[in-house]
């Protein structure tokens, strides 16, 4: 067992979490708690991220993503990994991650959506 009681997750939080500011609320929430690791919005409308911090924050975050999320906000579910025990910190501190690979992917699409789609001419 690890001495410093550091510890890490993974969330994947589904539902109504787009367009919420559900991003910023986790990221303050996170720091409120002392949390360090990041999100970010998927191309699939759902919010993804990595927290690590000590145990008993760890549970506070995820009853929270579970239950409280932002205001307008309507979270259906939040499938999380396995809390695992590391040594020490990864991350500086918790930042929300940006959504510029998901608008890339949004741009390509809409220039040529026939060929996207998988509908041949």
């Amino acid at each position: 067992m690890l001495t410093d009681g550091v510890f890490s997750c993974q969330f994947e939080v589904y539902g109504k979490v787009q367009g919420v500011y559900f991003r910023h609320h986790a990221m303050m929430k996170a720091k409120t708690l002392g949390l360090r690791g990041w999100c970010m919005n998927t191309a699939k409308g759902t919010v993804r991220g990595y927290m690590e911090g000590r145990r008993h924050e760890i549970d506070v975050m995820k009853e929270w993503l579970k239950t409280t999320g932002s205001p307008g906000s309507n979270v259906e579910r939040v499938k999380f990994s396995r809390k695992r025990e590391k040594e020490g910190y990864g991350f500086p501190n918790f930042q929300v991650r940006s959504d510029a690979a998901i608008i890339k992917k949004q741009q390509i699409s809409k220039k040529n959506p026939i060929s996207n789609s998988g509908i041949s001419r």
